[in-house]
């Protein structure tokens, strides 16, 4: 039990209260009284209590509202009902009230404090129950999503921060980055967890079949549509539905999303009844919206209706990082699916794989792996495991053992200038600036060296041959500087 435990008792015989608070305080508790329902709202509002101790006869008030109103907005407060006048049904209604247990008057002193004591250790322990249903609800929400980067974990940060708000959310990223993935994160870690999660593929159908599968159809809306159905925003009520490829609707659809995003209000395709959805609405694409405004092919109104928070996922090739963690994981799935005794990757073949640009991002990653798994003979997997557009960019070995990768250069290494050794290099910048190409190996060569030193920024610099100002610009310029990058090894 807490020390000097905070009760609150409520009984509007003034004398009986006086006299339980004095004695309640002998034994070690910390009290406080009041008459009514009024003066208890306004002692619940100046502080908290472990437990309240009420009578069901208020004066004129009822005791059954207090316990009512301390189960709904105090619920870190436990209750316990005293009273004269209990019957087996005055006990029942107590409990589903909210209170711990009904004690009938006059109460034995041990009587009393063992019912104290049940109540609130219970109340203890409901609320460590919660606190660990929460715990294991967000760790169930990104169990899936593998990420050591920093980009990655603001984003998982973004996700904490609007898991519970009605605002839509647009996620924007390449094709494969995780979109679907991150939507049910968010979807997992909001209060809407307990209801449906819904996906539709909006590119995936043409304009009619798409409002019958957002809105629903009555029967005869359409030749074969013999009854009633509903649509995926009734389907989704009290959860989350997620829209994805949004780049593709047309601008009737697109109209027609205006509408139900501003007012969650629609009919059914061929029907005239109009119909409400509580359903959060999560959005997905891997088009440049705001190019399609400014052509016009993309509804401004719309675009600013769902671009309330915006969710940017970094391609696979801008994290690097990553790679060995996605592909450990990959690894594992896949040789227990395949029954194959499989235990890694060679350090070449980890190596090709982190030197590719990955188009396809973590979806390819995957197959990569599956493939791999798939037509190895060994434990462990080579070169030769992976496919040919990978081995493109694979690790080039020169004649005296130097080792160079289309992702630069391995510190403390000189690469021989001919043509052959750029080829990786130029591949992989192909489509983006000298700046930006080389920003990725830069952070990852800094970024090992500060785990191979514990993060100690002296020592780092002096392997890395810089002095500490320098090293502490390019930290702060590569987003190496956030703390969080020290506990996420």
């Amino acid at each position: 039990m807490p020390s000097d435990p905070r009760i609150l008792l409520v009984d509007d015989d003034f004398h009986l209260a006086a006299s339980l608070a004095d004695w309640l305080r002998d034994v070690g508790f910390d009290v406080d009284t009041a008459r009514d329902f009024n003066e208890a709202k306004s002692c619940l509002a100046e502080r908290s209590f472990e437990l309240i101790i009420t009578d069901l006869r208020l004066g004129d008030q009822d005791g059954f509202d207090l316990v009512r109103y301390a189960s709904k907005h105090h619920t870190e407060t436990a209750v316990l009902v005293m009273t004269g006048y209990a019957t087996p049904d005055t006990a029942v209604e107590a409990v589903r009230a909210g209170a711990f247990d009904l004690l009938t008057k006059p109460v034995i002193d041990d009587e009393l404090l063992l019912a104290i004591d049940r109540a609130i250790n219970h109340h203890q322990i409901e609320k460590e129950n919660e606190s660990l249903r929460q715990q294991l609800d967000r760790r169930a929400g990104l169990e899936n999503i593998l990420s050591h980067d920093y980009r990655m974990l603001k984003i998982f940060d973004v996700i904490d921060s609007v898991a519970d708000a009605k605002a839509s959310i647009l996620i924007t990223g390449e094709n494969g980055t995780g979109k679907s993935m991150i939507a049910r994160a968010i979807h997992n870690r909001s209060a809407r967890r307990g209801g449906p999660f819904v996906e539709v593929a909006c590119g995936a159908l043409p304009d009619n079949l798409l409002e019958s599968e957002l809105f629903g159809h009555v029967a005869g809306a359409y030749t074969g549509a013999h009854s009633d159905r509903k649509g995926k925003f009734e389907l989704a009520d009290g959860g989350t539905l997620f829209l994805d490829e949004i780049g593709t609707a047309t601008p009737v659809m697109q109209v027609k999303l205006l509408r139900v995003l501003q007012e969650f209000q629609f009919e059914p395709l061929g029907g005239m009844e109009t119909r409400k959805a509580d359903t959060r609405v999560i959005l997905a694409t891997n088009d440049h919206l705001e190019t399609a405004v400014s052509q016009g092919t993309f509804r401004q109104d719309l675009y600013y209706r769902i671009n309330v928070v915006n969710i940017v996922l970094p391609s696979l090739r801008e994290r690097p990082g990553d790679i060995p963690l996605l592909v450990d994981h990959f690894l594992r799935e896949a040789a227990e699916a395949a029954s194959r005794e499989v235990e890694s990757f060679t350090r070449d073949a980890l190596n090709a794989l982190q030197s590719y640009a990955w188009p396809g991002n973590v979806r390819q990653l995957e197959n990569v792996v599956e493939r791999a798994v798939l037509l190895s003979s060994g434990k462990n997997l080579g070169l030769e495991d992976l496919p040919p557009e990978v081995l493109g960019n694979a690790m080039a070995t020169s004649a005296n053992g130097v080792q160079h990768t289309g992702m630069g250069i391995g510190f403390g290494q000189t690469a021989p200038e001919t043509e052959a050794s750029h080829g990786p290099i130029v591949s992989c910048m192909a489509g983006q600036s000298l700046k930006d190409a080389l920003e990725a190996p830069e952070r990852e060569i800094i970024l090992q060296s500060l785990r191979r030193h514990n993060w100690n920024r002296v020592a780092t610099a002096d392997e890395l041959e810089i002095n500490r100002t320098t090293l502490y610009k390019k930290m702060k310029r590569l987003g190496l500087d956030d703390p969080r990058l020290q506990y996420a090894m």
